[in-house]
């Protein structure tokens, strides 16, 4: 005879709010950052392993420690402005053990370089 135990939720990745943020229209040379929050709504603690981002500019900021069930947290992402220029659109794969899929964090924003302004 099998018996089937109910599947739990695991672990469940719970934003507060979008997954994309467009920052403002900014100068290059600086730092720019934003902090996604969220919520573990699953029944087992959330463990964020790592995160994949195209370009070195780009880095993700996050508890180390497993987010328990019910516990806020956040990822900070920042992102060096310094030799970029024109609109850039980074995704940040993050990935633990929440989903199979990585989860996708956005950020956009136009650089305009120094140049531009001396020219103008």
């Amino acid at each position: 005879m099998n018996t089937v135990s109910p599947v739990k939720d695991g672990a469940v990745f719970s934003f507060l709010d979008k997954t994309v943020f467009k920052f403002p229209d900014t100068l290059e040379g600086g730092q720019l950052s934003h902090t996604f929050k969220f919520q573990n709504t699953g029944t087992e603690p959330l463990i964020i392993s790592d995160y994949k981002v195209a370009c070195s500019c780009t880095k993700a900021i996050y508890s180390k420690e497993p987010v328990l069930p019910n516990q806020d947290s956040q990822i900070k992402i920042t992102f060096d402005t310094n030799g970029k220029y024109g609109y850039q659109d980074r995704i940040i794969s993050i990935y633990s053990n929440a989903n199979k899929n990585p989860i996708k964090l956005r950020i956009k924003v136009f650089v305009y370089s120094q140049k531009d302004l001396i020219e103008d």
